[in-house]
């Protein structure tokens, strides 16, 4: 195997691929990437048994073909110290990987390419197309709700869910939920579709879909997720498990509406949580006629109160929330204006854009 490439051609898809490399592998070809030469065609392969990306460049000089794994960080971070405009040439000599550019040379150990293990390749039922941006701000608007190493697998991922025209994400860690909704340009299902993807499945696909601005082929089954875009491939099984009813969740009798703008209460809320308590980071709000006044507190006997002008029109009443939860709500609301619905205090708040919501966020209410 023996090629030649330009160091900028090369070490932006490394990077990116390379995410999806296992950083606790337990098996030692899980460290590397999966090298392919194949009638002037390289292809570049990194997983973790559970995320699968990959990158197809065309070569532009005379290659011989072949196939091999090396180290995924070492490779990396060698054709990151490079410079932009070098000639990296890349060949496998009694294996052995040796990378040379300009005077510098680097000697690779590696693995057998039959030991790579390749997430099986399925049909797919359901595809459709859509802007990369587009999917990407859709992700980015719920997946901070996702749960970290719950045991309730199922929370620890996103949502994806299909109606006809309609594209829906959710993710929720059982104590705050987040939805995002999109209309996509054509029909592309009869029937409800429903997968979860992983929480890693849906960092790297983020960062996939940020990298590039062109349009993407989203396909599923009831087994994976399969995103297209440019040279780019990335596939992640998707989690077996059936994701919490979100319609339940979302409040039905929150008829006490507070309208803020959304700097300022932003601006309040980050004041507040100065003095929270680092473990709960609970502040409670009350709510008067056209006014909140946020307090927090902690185990120093330390507080923090802060008064905002807001628009309410209704009964006062307080009510506790985590601050991060809020915080976190309104900083992926995009409008000037942000819209709390209330019902009482030991009913979730229901937060959205003042008008033309197309997310929607709830947080439970916290005893304090």
């Amino acid at each position: 195997m023996k090629f030649t490439i330009i160091q900028s051609k090369l070490v932006g898809p490394l990077q990116l691929i390379s995410g999806a490399v296992e950083k606790r592998q337990t098996l030692p070809v899980l460290a590397n990437l999966l090298i392919k030469i194949e009638k002037g065609l390289l292809s570049i392969t990194a997983t973790d048994l559970e995320i699968e990306m990959s990158v197809n460049i065309n070569l532009e000089n005379d290659s011989l073909d072949g196939d091999i794994t090396v180290p995924a960080r070492k490779l990396v971070d060698i054709c990151r110290s490079l410079p932009v405009d070098g000639v990296i040439n890349i060949e496998l000599l009694d294996s052995k990987l040796i990378v040379k550019c300009g005077r510098s040379k680097f000697t690779l150990s590696t693995i057998s390419a039959q030991e790579f293990p390749n997430i099986e390749d399925s049909l797919f039922s359901t595809e459709f197309v859509i802007s990369s941006s587009d999917f990407k701000r859709t992700i980015d608007k719920t997946q901070f709700a996702m749960a970290q190493q719950d045991v309730r697998y199922y929370l620890n991922g996103m949502l994806i869910e299909l109606d006809q025209d309609k594209l829906l994400t959710v993710a929720t860690d059982g104590h705050r939920l987040a939805l995002s909704r999109l209309t996509l340009n054509a029909k592309v299902c009869d029937d409800l579709v429903q997968v979860i993807i992983p929480r890693k499945g849906v960092l790297e696909a983020g960062k996939l879909l940020s990298s590039i601005d062109e349009e993407a082929t989203v396909s599923l089954n009831s087994n994976h997720i399969r995103i297209t875009i440019g040279q780019f491939v990335f596939t992640s099984k998707l989690v077996d498990g059936r994701f919490p009813d979100y319609g339940k969740v979302l409040p039905k009798n929150a008829e006490r509406i507070l309208l803020c703008e959304k700097e300022s209460i932003k601006e309040a809320f980050s004041r507040a949580s100065i003095l929270c308590n680092d473990k709960f980071r609970g502040v409670r709000l009350t709510l008067s006629e056209n006014k909140l006044t946020i307090n927090a507190n902690n185990p120093e006997q330390e507080e923090a109160e802060i008064e905002l002008d807001v628009e309410y029109n209704d009964k006062e009443m307080e009510i506790g929330f985590n601050v991060s939860y809020l915080l976190d709500a309104v900083n992926a609301i995009k409008s000037d204006k942000v819209k709390f619905c209330l019902g009482d205090s030991n009913s979730s708040v229901l937060i959205e854009a003042s008008e033309d919501a197309d997310s929607a966020y709830v947080v439970m209410p916290m005893r304090l």
